[in-house]
């Protein structure tokens, strides 16, 4: 039977394929982003460019930083940088995830309503307001109760001598608690997302809730919460106020993750509004330059990995 040409100009009316103006909307949108990635990074290259040409490739392995001699190298705070945001990943991953099961699988409504409203509110509270608690409440805590034991004890350890309240060791801390909101609530939705079946059938065979945590939700969500560990990463590397007050702000490459260090941020942020000539400035601005490098670095790699793990896991 023929369709009618009411049912004809419906279909006509909704076809899947999207207007011109459309797409072409969608596509200027979608490529805002990137184009501004590649207008700051344009900025940033000729705003750097006197650095770039006098010390060549070898500003980012240098380790002197001396605005004096006109000697600068960005290495040591490439260090701080990627040792801070590893170590604070390390602190702040178990937790998180632990945090979120409890979000999403477990805990009692209450339990879950209070432990929600708490990730919400750390995400909320400002970057300056960690800062001025770790450098009076959490640094001078931890430099008495564990890192000095802890260098007291393992003094022959080279890593783990030489105790400081302003160290690399507190500004890990304290980016791990300023990254754990992220991680907790990616984590949590990406756990929700998991198919009840699959957990149903875990249990139907005879699994405990933890057999079935480790082995079915964690394995399913494993994608997810790689994604939520380099979203924070992102939120670590980038971190500038609450890491400058309390990471010491020494150039150097730290002997012991108790020891002051520096980051590529926290170099921009103290030194940016004293920085005169042409070269000094120049020095600055590439520093950001690395930063971004570090940054996308990082980005591409978690992207190969995500890539790798779905691939072995669609085998």
């Amino acid at each position: 039977m023929a369709a009618s040409p009411t049912a004809t100009a419906l279909r006509a009316t909704i076809s899947p394929k999207p207007p011109d103006r459309f797409r072409t909307l969608i596509g200027v949108v979608a490529t805002t982003a990137p184009a501004a990635l590649l207008l700051i990074v344009v900025v940033l290259f000729q705003q750097a460019w006197p650095s770039v040409t006098h010390f060549g490739l070898g500003f980012l392995a240098g380790s002197t930083w001396n605005p004096v001699t006109l000697q600068f190298g960005a290495w040591p705070g490439i260090f701080g940088t990627v040792a801070t945001s590893l170590m604070a990943l390390v602190i702040a991953l178990p937790v998180g995830i632990a945090v979120a099961i409890v979000l999403a699988e477990q805990g009692q409504a209450g339990i879950r309503g209070a432990v929600g409203i708490a990730i919400e509110l750390l995400a909320a509270i400002p970057s300056v307001v960690y800062g001025i608690w770790a450098l009076y409440v959490l640094g001078p805590w931890t430099f008495q109760h564990l890192e000095s034991p802890v260098s007291d004890r393992f003094n022959s350890v080279g890593w783990l001598s030489s105790a400081s309240p302003r160290s690399l060791f507190t500004a890990s801390l304290v980016l791990a608690v300023m990254i754990l909101p992220t991680l907790t609530a990616v984590s949590r939705d990406v756990i929700r997302a998991v198919p009840r079946g699959l957990k149903e059938n875990a249990i139907a065979l005879g699994s405990t809730w933890w057999e079935t945590t480790w082995r079915v939700i964690l394995p399913s969500a494993r994608a997810g919460i790689f994604g939520a560990t380099i979203l924070a990463l992102g939120r670590a590397l980038g971190e500038t106020i609450a890491v400058t007050m309390v990471i010491g702000n020494n150039y150097q490459i730290p002997q012991s993750i108790f020891s002051p260090a520096y980051t590529l941020a926290s170099v921009i942020a103290n030194e940016f509004t004293e920085a005169t000539g042409d070269l000094y400035p120049a020095a600055l601005v590439e520093l950001g330059l690395a930063l971004i490098l570090v940054t996308l670095s990082a980005n591409v790699i978690a992207l190969v990995l995500v890539r790798s793990a779905t691939a072995r896991a669609a085998i």
